[in-house]
């Protein structure tokens, strides 16, 4: 700990605030590792949309959740009425932490709701025209523009004097999990993950492509997963309609956690730029991401032997649009053949 962290005081009690989806919150587990290491014997709390609780239950570096209610401004998740937003409010401030850690962004629409939470300290990025704490400037690192997002989650680390704990990726996977996912695959053949959803149409690669690909990887002798959420049931039917080979469709099957077994065991996964492309960071398992959209110097994998990401370049990128006005010539322009190319190298092993 150096002096920036030891002129905290005592800190027994955080909270650290970052409310976002799948992919940012697996990115963010470094960080909550290095609070770990400073402060071994504090009790942390995370903040963070509900769908995180039984992710953050199995985190080392996390003591306690509190699901995020919403707040105006902020797009994750519409708003709760007043009333519960005031509820929850009061109810961090009754815990009394002695400090309060922002990792949700660059600070502009968050420092003042963080500052709410009524910790005796608080730290995290600030943008330059973000507001900070009066006295408190010096623990507010400047908000990254550039770099992937796990190496930006570390300046605050460094800034505070953290200790740094690795760059990987946490995902605590239980037996329970493994032999979930295993008697949903019918033993003989090993499998790949094709999992062509995303949270946004924007972000997404075309059915018949992903369908082309697939084929060609079970025509290699290998067995078809198709995974996704409830809500991509009809586009995950899209595909393997689209499929001359059979496949087996496990869309809506499983929660993460089995999902996370079945990457375990795969030899690869196939997918858009979305948050399962950070699972298989963390379990090691190979992957090819097309990335449609996305600012890939921030959200690809950091294992660039272990993940390949596909793009085409565009003046557009990065897109903040849900679906695209233009064309989406960032998904057209990466085509079915290097992709193919790709996923038959990394299942076979190209990576080792």
């Amino acid at each position: 700990m150096n002096a920036t962290a030891s002129r905290l005081g005592p800190v027994r009690r955080i909270v650290v605030f970052r409310a976002l989806m799948l992919g940012d919150m697996l990115c963010a587990t470094p960080v909550l590792r290095a609070v770990r290491a400073t402060w071994p014997q504090a009790r942390i709390t995370l903040v963070g949309l509900p769908w995180a609780a039984s992710w953050a239950q199995r985190l080392a570096s996390v003591d306690a959740f509190e699901a995020f209610p919403g707040w105006p401004g902020l797009p994750e998740t519409p708003p709760a009425p007043a009333r519960q937003l005031l509820a929850f409010l009061n109810g961090l401030r009754e815990q009394r932490f002695d400090l309060a850690i922002q990792l949700h962004g660059s600070g502009v629409r968050v420092n003042p709701l963080v500052a709410r939470f009524g910790a005796a300290r608080n730290a995290g990025f600030a943008g330059r025209t973000a507001w900070i704490p009066p006295g408190e400037a010096e623990r507010f690192a400047l908000w990254p523009e550039e770099g992937h997002e796990i190496q930006r989650l570390l300046r605050l680390a460094d800034h505070l004097g953290l200790e740094r704990r690795g760059t990987e990726i946490d995902w605590a996977l239980r037996p329970r999990d493994l032999a979930c996912a295993r008697r949903l695959l019918p033993a003989g053949r090993s499998h790949v993950v094709v999992h062509a959803g995303a949270q946004l149409p924007s972000r997404r690669w075309g059915v018949r492509r992903f369908a082309a690909v697939a084929d060609r990887l079970a025509q290699a002798g290998l067995r078809v997963v198709l995974t996704g959420t409830q809500g991509e049931r009809e586009l995950v039917a899209s595909v393997a309609s689209a499929m001359r080979e059979p496949a087996l469709n496990l869309c809506a099957r499983t929660d993460l956690w089995t999902l996370g077994g079945l990457l375990s065991s795969a030899r690869l996964l196939l997918c858009n730029d979305t948050g399962l492309s950070h699972v298989a960071a963390a379990l090691g398992t190979p992957s090819v991401v097309v990335a449609c959209g996305s600012d890939t110097r921030r959200w690809a994998p950091l294992d660039t032997r272990r993940h390949r990401v596909l793009w085409h370049d565009m003046p557009c990128r990065p897109c903040g649009h849900r679906n695209c006005p233009v064309g989406h010539g960032c998904a057209s322009g990466v085509s079915v053949d290097s992709v193919t190319h790709a996923a038959l190298a990394m299942a076979n092993g190209a990576n080792t």
